[in-house]
């Protein structure tokens, strides 16, 4: 201690003051390195947000006044039938996309895992195929797929004597038809973070497996499913949020466009917003669906990491 004491105090002051510039220098280095990133959230992301909620307090005319009226958007909205389909609608399509995409994913992550695969490379990179596909483009084959008349289902259908099913206009079968282009759209992506988890799993666990006489199911369900768990609450959360803001498949399917059929069948609550903010200019209580829907959201996230890390405690346990 006394040493570094003279030894510091035999410094010059000029090389001194350089070490503590450097210093400096360093701990606010990594601070300048991600200020970038907070500056356009705040500008970009929680301007916006916090904006949303103050326009939500009001009668908000784009071309008029602005009226403060409370909490009485938020109030209208729980007495409007519409919203509580919008949101019925919203769960039903959520769901009926994200729990088949991540089991496909997974499924096909671990297939593709597989060093005796032939073409394995090829496969590995056609599975970004429907993620760079144009949504709209997307929207057109699907729609024609299932079309009533001439849709490639139905008249596989028919060979089973089942008569043809108007998938755009009853509700379960729209909610299906966009459930199918959100599963194809995405599941290739997520299937890519799964293969690289599985790829940085150990050989020798498995081989080590395989010697104790378990085989590739036991394998997959005590060696890679437990190794995945961290990417798998991952896309579960990230799933959600992208599920519950689906916007643009309903938009394009919809012969109505706003109301996505003329009983609101496959209408969520961001095409519900846009209809109300941006089709009757009623910004403050289309402010209070996205408030709504905000708040949907982060419920929603937040029980599935809750549910997703006690199932890992639990299983360690």
């Amino acid at each position: 201690m006394t040493a570094t004491l003279e030894k510091v105090a035999g410094t010059p002051a000029p090389a001194l003051t350089t070490r503590v510039r450097q210093s400096l220098g360093e701990r606010i280095a990594p601070y300048a390195y991600i200020a970038p990133f907070f500056l356009l959230f705040a500008v970009f992301g929680l301007v916006p947000l916090l904006f949303t909620f103050y326009v939500a307090l009001f009668d908000w005319n784009p071309i008029g006044e602005h009226v403060f009226i409370g909490f009485d958007n938020f109030s209208r909205l729980f007495g409007d039938p519409r919203f509580w389909n919008a949101l019925r609608n919203t769960i039903s399509i959520w769901v009926l996309s994200t729990v088949p995409q991540l089991v496909i994913a997974l499924g096909v992550a671990h297939l593709l895992n597989q060093a005796r695969l032939r073409l394995a490379v090829f496969f590995r990179m056609s599975m970004l195929v429907p993620y760079i596909t144009s949504v709209a483009a997307t929207a057109i084959v699907f729609a024609q797929m299932f079309d009533r008349d001439y849709g490639l289902l139905n008249w596989l259908l028919g060979f089973a004597g089942i008569g043809p099913i108007d998938f755009k206009q009853s509700v379960w079968g729209s909610h299906l038809l966009i459930a199918v282009m959100v599963t194809w759209r995405w599941f290739g992506y997520t299937t890519l973070l799964y293969l690289a988890s599985l790829q940085a799993i150990p050989r020798a666990i498995y081989e080590a497996a395989a010697v104790d006489g378990a085989g590739g199911w036991k394998q997959f369900r005590h060696i890679s499913i437990p190794s995945l768990r961290p990417v798998i609450v991952f896309t579960v959360v990230t799933s959600t949020i992208g599920g519950l803001q689906i916007f643009t498949e309903p938009l394009l399917m919809g012969r109505s466009s706003y109301t996505c059929g003329p009983i609101r069948q496959c209408q969520t609550l961001t095409l519900f917003l846009y209809e109300q903010g941006f089709g009757q200019f009623q910004f403050g209580y289309g402010a209070a669906i996205g408030v709504a829907l905000f708040v949907l959201i982060i419920a929603v996230a937040t029980l599935n990491y809750f549910l997703s890390t006690r199932t890992r405690r639990s299983n360690h346990e």
